[in-house]
């Protein structure tokens, strides 16, 4: 059973419940770890800078941020990043640069196996 903390979205509960399930099934800690940390109370959700993204990017990478990226810095390199959400200026950068927004559904779709995923919080 999935724990709420209080919880009563149901995107972020369904999308907690796909996480495990997909963990379980292909035996990957990375969704496992993602669904804990969506799980946490909202106030411990992460909130990354496009700098942040730019310190570690390099060209191709996925990144993923259980919370909301934000528009402050600049980002030179094509990278992927999924998100529970995105500002309106952080969207805006990534795509300048080349890169995609995805929500954390669309990279579980795309990738059960969280092969070359970094998380960023």
């Amino acid at each position: 059973m999935t724990r709420t903390n209080g919880k009563t979205n149901p995107r972020l509960l369904t999308l907690i419940t796909r996480l495990k399930e997909t963990s379980r099934k292909n035996e990957v800690g990375i969704w496992r770890d993602i669904a804990d940390r969506l799980e946490a109370p909202s106030r411990n959700y992460a909130e990354v800078n496009i700098s942040k993204i730019s310190r570690y990017a390099s060209g191709g990478e996925t990144f993923i941020v259980p919370g909301k990226v934000l528009g402050t810095g600049a980002l030179t390199e094509p990278v992927v990043v999924a998100a529970l959400n995105f500002s309106s200026s952080a969207a805006d950068k990534i795509e300048k640069a080349k890169g995609t927004c995805l929500t954390i559904e669309e990279l579980l779709k795309k990738n059960p196996k969280g092969n070359g995923v970094r998380i960023l919080r």
